[in-house]
């Protein structure tokens, strides 16, 4: 009989749901016009990591203000200084989307996250080898194997399409296309962003005080979630408006560019709020999945809601014609990353699942 919170499978169903939301933020964005990528990175932001997050936590848990009150002050200063740090990953995250488009930015980077953030935290714990001595460790620890191979089918799929297409071709679809470049911010990103796997971890006796004061705990994280993504709202803060001074563009933000043509001041506003929302949606749904996990091998839900994102983007990519007029052979490569990172899903979630039997 498992424990009442720990339904592994429901657990994938909410990183599914969590990645496919993430998977579809960048999309309004590419719609949003006139802007600078500063701007309306920012604009999309507060919807993301101010608004969302803080409404749906006092909708849901209404004692949300109460429950940060009782929490240790270590607790969530640590909690906002990692997820400051996360926004540093989310800075170059965008800007992965911004130089290899949505299908291999979001495979590589979300790959390299899906790594650090799994294998740091236990790392650091000095737990990795006590891993690897039990049945659902090694099932986990080799669907995250399975997790970095199909990282290098993606990474592949993209040196295809570096070789396959001309630059006014990639150009076409993505329109500051560079591979290296967004090799490198790919990088950083997925280093960064395993901070967001540190910061449940750090923000924990909040999510302690939440179930004390009787919330249950599928909605727990909720107020957590508020001072995580207030950490990586300030940092997005600052860099975008450095930016906005660097190239003259806060009269974007009231309708003024160089452009003849009249700004679309709402419709740019509604579609970043959208891409904002759907951003945050992402977390929402990781926090509900995360709860469903079990707590002794929780951390591989990293695992999940990466493979779950980089798999939809994918599919995004292809319906939105990213990799068209590539060889067979990319295309292939294409195939084996998806497939890979779809059974490294399913063979994380049975390590889980195993790690949640009774011994």
């Amino acid at each position: 009989m498992l424990p009442s919170d720990t339904q592994p499978f429901l657990g994938i169903l909410f990183h599914a749901i969590g990645g496919l939301a993430a998977a579809s933020f960048y999309l309004p964005y590419r719609r949003v016009r006139q802007w600078s990528w500063e701007t309306y990175w920012i604009v999309g932001g507060v919807f993301s990591w101010l608004i969302a997050p803080l409404a749906a936590a006092l909708i849901i848990v209404p004692r949300t203000f109460e429950i940060l009150r009782a929490a240790p002050t270590a607790a969530l200063l640590n909690a906002w200084l990692l997820g400051v740090l996360w926004g540093m990953g989310g800075l170059t995250f965008g800007l992965s989307m911004r130089y290899l488009g949505i299908a291999l930015g979001y495979a590589v980077a979300l790959g390299f996250c899906a790594a650090f953030g799994t294998l740091v935290p236990p790392l650091w714990d000095g737990q990795l080898g006590a891993l690897a001595t039990s049945t659902s460790g090694r099932w986990i620890l080799g669907g995250i194997a399975l997790c970095l191979l199909g990282i290098a089918f993606s990474g592949n799929a993209g040196l295809g399409k570096e070789r396959d297409l001309s630059t006014d071709k990639k150009k076409e679809t993505v329109k500051e296309f560079s591979f290296g470049k967004g090799m490198l911010v790919a990088f950083a990103c997925g280093l960064l962003s395993a901070c967001m796997s540190f910061a449940f971890r750090a923000g924990t006796p909040v999510v302690e005080s939440a179930i004390a004061l009787g919330v249950p705990s599928l909605w727990a994280a909720l107020p957590l979630l508020v001072v995580i993504l207030l950490g990586g709202l300030a940092t997005n803060l600052i860099w975008c408006l450095i930016l906005n001074a660097r190239h003259r563009t806060f009269g974007e933000y009231i309708g003024r560019t160089a452009e003849p043509a009249p700004t679309p001041l709402v419709r740019n506003i509604l579609l970043c709020a959208l891409s904002g929302l759907a951003w945050y949606l992402q977390f929402f749904f990781y926090s509900m999945g995360e709860s469903r996990m079990g707590a002794q091998l929780h951390f591989s839900s990293w695992t999940l809601h990466m493979s779950a994102i980089i798999i939809f983007s994918t599919i995004w990519g292809l319906w939105l014609h990213e990799w068209r007029g590539v060889t067979a052979r990319t295309r292939g490569w294409i195939a084996a990353g998806l497939g890979t990172l779809i059974v490294s899903t399913l063979i994380v979630g049975y390590g889980n699942y195993l790690s949640s039997m009774p011994h």
